[in-house]
């Protein structure tokens, strides 16, 4: 994955911090081609896009927040604008996607093809029990498990990822590095480091109410599908099951007893529409077909070939299938014993980000295997 420029992420910095639609900060970027484009274009310009009187004295009068410059120098920290080539496919295609994601950890994750689970925040026994069960199926599946790090089922699907070694990534409604509750910072820390944290706010942003709701359409908008494992009649899952139709992505819903009050949203889910699903197993068969599309774009992405498994040439598999220098580099650097990433990072002196997202796709074409965050070559 690639990094912008510096004066981008200035540019694009600056742009968020000015606040003002979204609707018309995009516009204003896709008219001049970039973010330093559309900054240095002037006040007639950011009018021309939408921006109101206030909005563009803002605009003019921001720098850089120093927090967020702070932030981006750290190691496996990342900001992925809206125009770039990195941006989630998935996303950009939602409704109202961000102007910009700041992701901590691995920004390869947010191409792979996952699942949201979520839930109420004060679950029974037998929903968190449910959360813990299908998180760990989807994950051996080969699903990531995308969720907001609230309390109860958000954090019982994280955990239990973490736990079977799967990939998680969680949205939150914070600034990327404020963990909420405050409870969850060391799950916060452990994401960041076998997963990936995302958000749309600046660094040091605190918990604002109405930040969850908006949160709520990236995380439906990262998924191939929404389940909600247990949700009163009204509820932040059913917001986030909603933005996910409305996204036309796939809603499943778990059903529950008649006497439980956390099984009412989701049979009102159920009544509307959504899926209903006894087992993980179901949601991975209705969402394989789009898995196998997103697989596609990343290698596409990636510049790699693509062999449907019938049609791979003899002798294939004994390298990662792509001439790039890089991916030669890095095949070498793998072994057939268990090598973490930071090994292979410098063995190759590539950045993280491109040694993760080409082990994703060699993954992907069943050629490395991961186990407790190290990599190997299948045999």
């Amino acid at each position: 994955m690639t990094a912008p420029s510096q004066e981008e992420s200035a540019a694009l910095l600056r742009l968020i911090a000015a606040g003002g639609s979204l609707e018309a900060r995009r516009a204003l970027i896709k008219r001049h081609g970039g973010v330093a484009a559309a900054l240095a274009a002037g006040r007639d310009a950011w009018r021309a896009a939408g921006l109101t009187d206030e909005h563009v004295a803002q605009l003019s009068q921001t720098t850089p927040p120093p927090r967020a410059v702070a932030w981006l120098q750290a190691p496996q920290h990342h900001l992925i604008g809206w125009l770039d080539p990195d941006y989630p496919p998935l996303l950009r295609g939602s409704p109202s996607p961000p102007l910009a994601l700041f992701v901590a950890g691995d920004p390869a994750l947010l191409w792979h093809p996952s699942v949201a689970l979520v839930g109420s925040r004060a679950p029974t026994p037998g929903g968190r029990d449910n959360a813990r069960g299908f998180a760990r199926a989807l994950a051996a599946s080969g699903f990531a498990v995308t969720s907001g790090l609230a309390a109860g089922i958000d954090t019982a699907a994280h955990l239990a990822t973490l736990e079977a070694d799967g990939r998680t990534v969680a949205v939150l409604g914070t600034g990327v590095d404020v963990p909420y509750p405050r409870s969850n910072a060391a799950l916060h820390a452990r994401i960041v480091e076998h997963g990936a944290v995302v958000s749309e706010y600046l660094p040091g942003t605190g918990p604002v109410a109405f930040h969850f709701p908006s949160r709520n359409r990236i995380l439906a908008g990262l998924a191939l599908g929404t389940v909600v494992v247990e949700a009163a009649e009204r509820s932040g899952a059913l917001i986030t099951a909603r933005l996910a139709a409305e996204a036309g992505r796939d809603v499943f819903a778990l059903p529950g007893s008649i006497h439980n009050p956390l099984a009412r949203g989701c049979h009102r889910l159920i009544r509307d529409g959504a899926g209903l699903v006894e087992s993980a197993g179901e949601v991975v068969a209705a969402l394989a077909p789009q898995a196998a599309s997103l697989a596609r774009d990343l290698r596409l992405r990636l510049d790699a070939p693509i062999h449907p498994v019938h049609e791979v040439p003899a002798g294939a598999r004994a390298g990662p299938g792509n001439k790039d220098p890089d991916y030669q580099l890095l095949w070498k650097a793998l072994g057939h014993d268990p090598t973490a990433m930071d090994q292979l990072v410098e063995r190759t002196g590539l950045t993280a980000a491109a040694v993760s997202s080409m082990l994703l796709l060699m993954e992907l074409d069943g050629r490395v295997f991961s186990q407790h965050g190290r990599y190997f070559r299948s045999r």
